[in-house]
């Protein structure tokens, strides 16, 4: 069947279609995605402004009919952080229901790392052993460990790098004393749940999602987008460490012109490579491999599990 993915997110709205059966690797159709930062368009109460929810309702509209013009199925639409955690949020989603028809599911951030863990075991496959999973996301920072499908631990923290950057790094650059308090509160919030990770004994595989440990990785010499999805790409610590004082010391402007950096992200690009570095150090890690599976993907292996575990029910080859 052809599923559609909606996701929105505190840095975009990506919509996902994939032709996908139980059983079967998803195989991606077609993809379009909107930069709304909408963890940037807060009011002073922490509710997103009416600029920031008429643009979601149109980008919501305008996913639904890519829907439709690509032959979808079926779609499955939610939100995360942005959403979640706005002021507003429960007038948000009624909002977009009303005008789109279009009805949000809020992940919680245990469910998000939950998801994400699982795209990350499918990817890796029982080989990995315990499985460390780590996701920076617009509004959060996921980790989660384990060795089965579920994870023994999920946890979210507001970490992500554009929360970071919007309410703590005003500056272009931003001042060294600044970047030095984000960096403080960063390894404290960390910090707190290492021992809970740690108490499951050390991970045999330590893998990270998301665009953010993807650029992270290009900027210090991985592969390509372009090369495609089955190249290894790995991020290493000795790689970040020498580049974190580099991008604090540039201007957006200078940080979208290194290579692998996209002009939207360009802003957010130092608070996710402190959570990165922070993450990395205080877990004893000296390198993380990239995983091109995230949580869309995640959300879309949990929807063919339950439609293998109804066919099953009722009886069903």
């Amino acid at each position: 069947m052809r599923l559609g993915v909606l996701d929105v997110g505190s840095n975009t709205v990506h919509f996902l279609v994939v032709d996908a059966h139980p059983g079967a690797r998803p195989l991606p159709a077609f993809s379009t995605k909107e930069e709304l930062r909408l963890a940037e368009l807060l009011d002073a109460d922490g509710a997103i402004t009416e600029d920031g929810v008429h643009r979601l309702v149109a980008t919501v509209a305008a996913a639904m009919r890519v829907a439709e013009d690509k032959g979808v199925e079926d779609v499955l639409p939610f939100a995360t952080s942005a959403v979640r955690e706005a002021a507003n949020g429960e007038a948000v989603l009624r909002r977009v229901q009303q005008e789109t028809g279009v009805a949000l599911r809020v992940l919680s951030g245990q469910d998000e790392a939950r998801l994400t863990f699982l795209a990350a075991r499918r990817w890796f496959g029982w080989s990995s052993g315990r499985l460390l999973v780590l996701d920076i996301g617009g509004g959060s920072l996921e980790i989660a460990c384990g060795v089965d499908e579920q994870p023994d631990v999920a946890v979210s923290l507001p970490l992500g790098a554009g929360r970071l950057t919007s309410t703590l790094l005003p500056g272009d650059p931003p001042e060294p004393e600044d970047v030095r308090q984000v960096r403080r509160r960063i390894r404290a919030e960390i910090a707190r749940v290492v021992g809970d990770v740690s108490r499951l004994g050390p991970a045999d595989h330590t893998v990270a999602t998301s665009k953010t440990f993807k650029q992270l990785a290009r900027v210090t010499g991985a592969a390509r987008s372009e090369a495609g999805p089955f190249v290894p790409r790995r991020l290493t610590k000795a790689g970040l460490e020498e580049w974190v004082p580099k991008i604090a010391a540039m201007a957006v402007a200078e940080r979208a012109r290194i290579p692998g950096v996209s002009e939207g992200r360009a802003r957010q690009l130092l608070a996710g490579a402190l959570v990165a570095d922070a993450t990395m150090d205080l877990f004893g890690l000296t390198e993380v491999d990239i995983c091109p599976w995230a949580l869309r993907e995640g959300v879309i292996l949990r929807r063919l599990d339950m439609m293998t575990e109804a066919g099953t029910g009722s009886g069903d080859a």
